[in-house]
């Protein structure tokens, strides 16, 4: 029989804050923190999709109810100070078109001295394409069934990172997804691609509501 304390998360869940609350819910727990934030929501980057009407701005992590988040890699186990600082700054093109995400990764994310590890920018692309496309999927739900990675040059650890996704293809439950991970830089800059990567992501049968 499930107990009240698994029942709260999953009732939480059910509530999730709206993508606008989550854009005020993230609070600076040490000053580096809030100087990255507030270069994150300064950059030209940010300000530019802001203005676009065809994309959502949200930071999905802050979804997860707080008693749950110890549990997600993301939002919870690879978060915090030296890690992922702040909550990466999501832009959503609305019918999961494309996707653009912000974010900083700390110098405690490494696998070589100075270069965060593979298996990192492996995960965030494998979330950043997934949440591409869930508007595009029936449930709006997907599974990665496949994910293809090509590493083109080091990412330095303690640097901005902007991730790009566009949903490519759909056909019924299967959604086809190309990303990429680059530097972020300024106005007028060429950023340097550091990773790109191509995947299948597919909804559930079970996600159907009968």
């Amino acid at each position: 029989m499930a107990t009240a304390s698994s029942i709260a998360p999953l009732i939480s869940m059910m509530n999730a804050p709206t993508d606008a609350e989550t854009l005020a819910m993230f609070k600076a727990p040490d000053e580096m923190s809030a100087e990255i934030d507030k270069f994150i929501n300064n950059h030209h980057l940010a300000r530019s999709l802001r203005e676009n009407a065809d994309f959502i701005e949200s930071r999905p992590h802050l979804k997860f109810p707080e008693a749950m988040r110890s549990h997600n890699l993301t939002a919870g186990t690879l978060s915090g100070p030296g890690k992922i600082a702040v909550p990466p700054l999501v832009f959503s093109e609305k019918k999961g078109k494309s996707l653009v995400s912000i974010s900083y990764m700390g110098t405690d994310l490494c696998g070589h001295a100075g270069v965060l590890h593979g298996g990192l920018l492996a995960t965030l692309l494998d979330e950043g394409m997934a949440r591409c496309c869930f508007a595009a999927l029936p449930h709006k739900i997907g599974l990665t069934a496949s994910l293809t990675v090509n590493y083109r040059k080091p990412a330095p650890a303690g640097s901005f990172l902007c991730l790009r996704a566009k949903t490519v293809k759909v056909e019924g439950r299967k959604a086809w997804v190309e990303g990429r991970i680059e530097t972020l830089v300024g106005e007028g800059k060429q950023p340097v691609v550091l990773v790109e990567a191509s995947g299948l992501f597919v909804e559930p049968k079970e996600a159907v509501v009968r």
